[in-house]
């Protein structure tokens, strides 16, 4: 076993989990019953599976300048998604979607 064959399995796995998370987020943005919800889904789920896919592209590259460039997106997409997630959520807020609770109306 050599050290790239490690790295190698290593990327495969953090691909894999990463799938499974973008599938977790897709599935919650379908299943989940409101709009908060969802966007709980979303942003938490992708986010993760971002992180997840660019850990794996990281062991591949190599360099720790693409690294670095790698990680560098993770966190412009961390922030970017937190403050869409929060924009969209303050719309439904002020146009009066009230959250989900669990009760029927």
């Amino acid at each position: 076993m050599t050290w790239q064959s490690v790295i190698d399995g290593a990327s495969y796995v953090l691909f894999a989990a990463s799938g499974f998370f973008f599938l977790a987020g897709s599935v919650g943005l379908v299943r989940f019953p409101d709009v908060y919800t969802r966007l709980h889904a979303l942003t938490k789920a992708d986010n993760l599976g971002l992180g997840l896919a660019s850990a794996g592209l990281a062991l591949q590259s190599g360099s720790l300048i693409v690294a670095l460039k790698l990680l560098l997106i993770w966190i412009v997409v961390i922030v970017a998604g937190a403050t869409a997630c929060y924009l969209v959520a303050n719309s439904a807020r002020n146009s009066g979607i009230e959250p989900w609770t669990g009760e029927s109306r």
